[in-house]
């Protein structure tokens, strides 16, 4: 039995850093609204890469998804964009989560003060 632990603890799954939302603006332009957000994640390349990130309001329910097409590896961090997002009226706050390939939605947000 004691030869069978490290066997065990190899066969494990190797979880990466998940990406991590570095900086976040909005503003508001016409009937929507623009998110500017800067993530940061150690890509690899096609294999293993930051490929997107929504806005959510605070119950969770998506109001808007960016999808990123290809990987970053030598551009970190990066900021894209998202304009057009539709934000209910009175919403005052917004979460802000991000998303790999390989280990899919960080399970942290980032919450948002809109102003």
């Amino acid at each position: 039995m004691k030869y069978l632990l490290p066997l065990l603890v190899l066969a494990a799954p190797a979880f990466a850093d998940p990406p991590v939302v570095e900086n976040v603006s909005a503003q508001k332009t016409g009937s929507g609204w623009r998110f500017d957000v800067t993530l940061s994640h150690p890509d690899t390349g096609w294999d293993h890469y930051a490929d997107g990130w929504r806005v959510l309001d605070m119950q969770g329910n998506e109001l808007g998804m960016r999808v990123l097409a290809h990987p970053h590896e030598t551009e970190q961090p990066f900021t894209r964009s998202l304009s057009g997002v539709a934000l209910p009226e009175g919403t005052t706050q917004v979460q802000i989560q991000a998303r790999c390939n390989v280990d899919g939605w960080n399970t942290e947000t980032t919450t948002f003060s809109l102003r």
